[in-house]
């Protein structure tokens, strides 16, 4: 007898979706959420298909769970994922399905008002509290002891003594709609000829993909917020990708003033009542733009409109555990299924998303020049061949002379410099000099980095930790441990020495504080509040500091001497970013570049102020050693806890391919290898590499060698990475 069916995928590391029968009298939709019985217990998942058929011994579906229901076009892109990257269907969905805590219940706002009369002893902090509190407006306590520049105690004592009282406050609208009239900016007329492209485009509901390239403060970000005033005007939802949204204050101010309200913020640092309140707003619509992390890409939207990836190149959009996705490629694919405008936006883009463009698969908007008819700054080179940073009394030096006098040329105008090292902690290396033993990681094979500031050695892959010791552990000999390089601590020291009347700050992301931290340190920075910034990369990644003139970049050869095909690649872009921070304001700016290879390919295109050089050089690169974007990669790392097993099972995968069809002779697996940085978090990792033409199908090689393969037993795992961006 036919009975109808439900094909549900709960979201667990599984790729087959479970068959219930659906009760009589239970109504289901395709894409709603449900609670079936898994195994021992209950799960809830989506039904991803019904249908008719013969319901035998199935189990039933429990219950109808609630939530937002996954529309056909979302769950078409999760199943493209999942093809794509090779990761179960319940692994992708695990992405896309937030479920409310159903035992936390909603939280009451409470708000104090003023009340009674004034209390027996009046301080300074109590007139203020009860100068702002005049008007018996209900304020919460936060925003009352904000506007009073008083501690939470302080408003405290006032309630106990009856001078204000306590109640509940009405629920807060939690995701206002923006406003796409509410201040239009006054564009140049490069601005305005993209603008009206994307505008178009959005209004028109048409799938097509836009590389918006500028120039570091051409205005692109004012360009791209046109096209979210359009699709706020067709009533449809907007979302802003952004490599680190949680650091990003200067943007959602911008935001604000072009919209009239924030953004609703999705990323890992926001509450988990918050983000649950939001994960619903956005199957409803309410919330109309989200400004998010990588992940906010697989969230429920009721009607998106549009996808903005800002700086495109980043490396932070890929995901590199669980499901080894891209956000910016696979924010291009929801756009084709869900038909709606995807906008990739850089100062220096990708060579995949260049040749793209080049090619007409995207459509190419140019901001050549500042916005305002600012220049861009004058890069010249500092050769340490010829030009040695000095060795003083109070130790080695990193900061040659020819910049030192730049930073106090720079100072005595009132402006402020950059001394950028794209190195985290004290010193990359510490070892004995009385026996020679390096300080390594017992969980990787990596070298611990001295951190000063935390008096600690750590792993930066593993995040292990220990207290930086006084004497060898290997030989016993004291205060003979020897600090190894620099880090930005180090140069930090160094300035305290040289610049003693400057107001130095050192921006790192793994200071104490978090982010809440680093945003009040960039504002504090924009704001003039400091002379000489040190930092990483995170100073590099679009933050606008108008009073920064002279970029002073320490190494400029760090990450080139890598086996990382996109090493160049990636190097350009973060000094061509980090160089383009200098000059924004309304005073010229320039860049000095410490290096060993001012003849390097990509130093040498930087000085030239010609980007168009280096992507001529490096596209032609990859095209005639068929790398992306003109061939194929795919990653599978083998790892174990024990060495042994870990290579075994390589070698036995790659002993498997020479017995398969072989589907093209370009077609190449290489190795197994050592990883080169073979052991990290305890397990040995062992490298495969299949390199193919662009046309070749990868995923279903893949499939049919994986299934022809010795299986993994124990604990061994074959992770593969469709496209792999890493390769450490």
């Amino acid at each position: 007898m036919s009975q109808r069916l439900a094909d549900v995928i709960v979201p667990l590391a599984l790729d087959t979706a479970y068959s219930y029968a659906v009760p009589a009298g239970m109504t289901l939709a395709p894409g709603e959420q449900v609670r079936v019985p898994f195994g021992p217990r209950e799960a809830v998942g989506v039904v991803w298909e019904l249908r008719e058929g013969a319901a035998g011994n199935l189990k039933s579906v429990v219950e109808p769970a609630g939530g937002p229901v996954f529309s056909e076009d979302l769950r078409r892109f999760l199943d493209w994922v999942s093809r794509w990257t090779l990761a179960p269907r319940g692994s992708v969905l695990a992405m896309a399905l937030k479920r409310p805590d159903e035992e936390r219940g909603e939280a009451i706002r409470v708000g104090v008002r003023l009340a009674g009369p004034p209390p027996a002893r009046i301080t300074p902090a109590r007139a203020r509290v009860l100068a702002v509190a005049e008007g018996g407006l209900i304020h919460s306590k936060s925003d009352l002891a904000r506007a009073a520049s008083v501690s939470a105690g302080v408003i405290d004592g006032l309630v106990d003594e009856g001078t204000l009282e306590t109640l509940a406050m009405p629920a807060e609208a939690m995701f206002p709609p923006p406003a796409p009239d509410f201040a239009a900016p006054a564009l140049s007329p490069d601005q305005e000829s993209a603008a009206a492209g994307l505008r178009d485009a959005v209004a028109a509901r048409e799938n097509a993909t836009f590389l918006l390239e500028g120039v570091t403060g051409s205005g692109k970000t004012e360009v791209y917020f046109e096209a979210v005033a359009q699709a706020l005007r067709e009533g449809r939802q907007s979302l802003i990708l952004m490599p680190e949204i949680a650091l990003t204050s200067q943007f959602l101010d911008r935001f604000t003033a072009r919209f009239g309200v924030r953004p609703a913020l999705w990323h890992s640092g926001v509450a988990g009542r918050r983000r649950e309140k939001l994960y619903a707003a956005l199957a409803t619509g309410e919330a109309r733009v989200v400004a998010g992390a990588r992940s906010a890409l697989f969230l429920p939207f009721a009607d998106l409109g549009l996808v903005v990836v800002d700086e495109e190149h980043e490396g932070a959009y890929k995901q590199e555990d669980g499901v080894h996705y891209h956000a910016r490629d696979m924010a291009v694919v929801r756009g084709v299924i869900e038909r709606f405008p995807v906008v990739l936006a850089s100062a220096t883009p990708s060579i995949e998303t260049r040749v793209n463009a080049a090619q007409g698969r995207y459509r190419h908007l140019l901001l050549p020049e500042r916005f305002g008819g600012r220049s861009m700054p004058d890069i010249a080179a500092i050769d340490l061949r010829g030009i040695k940073p000095e060795k003083k009394s109070e130790g080695e030096t990193w900061i040659s002379e020819p910049l030192a006098r730049a930073v106090a040329e720079t100072l005595e105008r009132g402006e402020q410099a950059l001394l950028f090292l794209n190195r985290r902690g004290y010193a990359p290396l510490t070892l004995c000099r009385a026996c020679g033993h390096r300080y390594e990681c017992p969980n990787c094979s990596a070298w611990l980095v001295d951190h000063r500031f935390r008096r600690s050695l750590v792993c930066h892959h593993c995040g292990h930790i220990e207290r930086r010791p006084s004497i060898c552990e290997e030989c016993g000999s004291v205060d003979s441990l020897a600090a190894c390089g620099p880090g930005v601590e180090r140069i930090a020291e160094e300035v305290a020495t040289r610049f003693p009347n400057a107001r130095a700050i050192t921006l790192s992301s793994d200071f104490p504080g978090g982010t809440e931290r680093l945003r009040a340190e960039l504002d504090a920075v924009a704001a003039g509040a400091c002379d000489i910034v040190i930092g990483t990369q995170l100073v590099a990644k679009g933050h606008n500091f108008p009073l920064l003139t002279l970029v002073g970049v320490l190494d400029a050869d760090v990450g080139l001497a890598s086996g990382d095909p996109r090493a160049s690649e990636r190097t350009f872009q973060l000094l061509q970013q980090v160089t383009g921070r200098a000059g924004r304001g309304d005073k010229p700016g320039r860049a000095l570049v410490q290096t060993y290879q001012p003849e390097h390919p990509v130093i040498a295109a930087l000085l030239s102020g010609d980007p168009e050089r280096f992507y001529a050089q490096e596209t032609e690169g990859r095209r005639a050693a068929s790398l992306p974007p003109f061939g194929r990669l795919a990653s599978l790392i083998v790892s174990a806890r024990d060495r042994g097993p870990a290579e075994e099972h390589a070698r036995a995968l790659a002993r498997t391919v020479p017995a398969m069809e072989v589907r093209d002779p370009r077609l190449r697996v290489l190795g197994p290898a050592e990883a080169p940085i073979i052991l990290i978090r305890g397990r040995y990792r062992y490298r495969l590499l299949v390199k193919s033409p662009r046309d070749f199908d990868m995923q279903g090689f893949i499939r049919d060698w994986l299934a022809k393969a010795p299986k993994p037993r124990g604990d061994l795992r074959v992770q593969i990475d469709i496209d792999p961006q890493s390769f450490f």
